[in-house]
């Protein structure tokens, strides 16, 4: 079988490997410089080229739908991948942003119970549609804890010195803050605003970003100070690969296959740590086996199994 991606770094990796392990027959990757009309120009082209299988990061929710439809019906497999494609014949690989939220209030709610809590949210940027969905799981996860009060939002535009700005121009109009929701890149800048403006640090969850997570660490070591962090990994695309060589092994999959987000714990903070470069972001390698239970929990309506921590 020949795969397609617009994924260049895993076609090195997880591609050449699958192409020596005899597991596929050949894997290409091109590029299209963030242009849905070359994206589309290209998937014809891959069409006729005979590919079983097509894996995008598609640039257009609906842009790209007519050739999606067109490989589906010459007999290819897509797979869309940290995308959103609504053309029904596609597979999507993606996180629920709601289990995001989620996760972040039940972590809170761990730590501080069913008690009165002043809640901050940073969000991403005004107007974008990843905000949007993660802002309503936001509100869904927040009406199973009543005790909890979302006393204030800025936006952090997912980047440190943004955040540190954002909340820094709020906090002496604020209450005392018990945690702080982020949507990952914020959660280094926002415990910076509370230093600087001489408040104890809240429940800050982080990112997964170095900044962050050596933050934490230094906290913890000198305090005692614990939190929690999540976010998405950029190796998704390993998963939306290992999905479409399992579609065409014959495996049964989902159209929609959500992936577990890469959490990170008190326990398993130095492990993660160190795998980490500077100014860099968590990321996780998804083996075939891994994959193949992802696959298997999202057909069972089971939990999702957790990225495990580095040995």
């Amino acid at each position: 079988m020949q795969l397609t991606w617009y994924h260049t770094s895993c076609k090195s990796t997880v591609g050449a490997q699958a192409v020596k392990d005899g597991l596929v027959a050949g894997v290409t990757a091109v590029s299209s410089n963030n242009s849905v009309t070359e994206q589309a120009a290209q998937i014809q082209n891959l069409i006729l080229q005979g590919y079983n299988a097509i894996i995008v990061l598609a640039g257009s929710d609906t842009a790209l739908n007519g050739a999606v439809k067109d490989a589906c019906n010459a007999g290819i497999v897509v797979v869309a991948f940290a995308s959103g494609v609504t053309e029904p014949c596609a597979y999507r690989v993606d996180y629920d942003l709601d289990s995001y939220a989620k996760a972040e209030l039940d972590y809170i709610q761990s730590k501080l119970g069913d008690k009165p809590a002043n809640i901050f949210e940073i969000r991403g940027m005004a107007g974008d549609g990843f905000d949007k969905r993660l802002h309503e799981g936001v509100e869904k996860a927040m009406k199973a804890h009543p005790s909890y009060k979302a006393v204030g939002e800025v936006y952090g535009q997912w980047t440190a010195t943004v955040a540190q700005k954002e909340v820094s121009g709020v906090l002496p109009s604020l209450p005392q803050i018990d945690a702080v929701l982020t949507q990952g890149g914020d959660g280094y800048g926002a415990a910076m605003a509370f230093k600087d403006a001489g408040r104890k640090l809240p429940i800050i969850i982080m990112g997964n970003r170095e900044d962050e997570l050596g933050l934490w660490k230094q906290e913890h070591d000198a305090n005692g100070y614990e939190t929690f962090s999540l976010g998405a990994t950029p190796s998704v695309s390993q998963v939306a690969f290992w999905v479409a060589q399992q579609i065409l092994a014959g495996k049964e999959v989902p159209k929609f296959v959500e992936v577990p987000l890469l959490q990170i714990n008190q326990p398993d903070l130095g492990a993660w740590l160190a795998t980490v470069p500077k100014g860099g972001v968590v990321n996780a390698e998804y083996p075939q086996a891994l994959v193949a239970d992802i696959i298997d929990a999202n057909v069972n309506k089971k939990p999702l199994p957790g990225v495990p921590a580095p040995k």
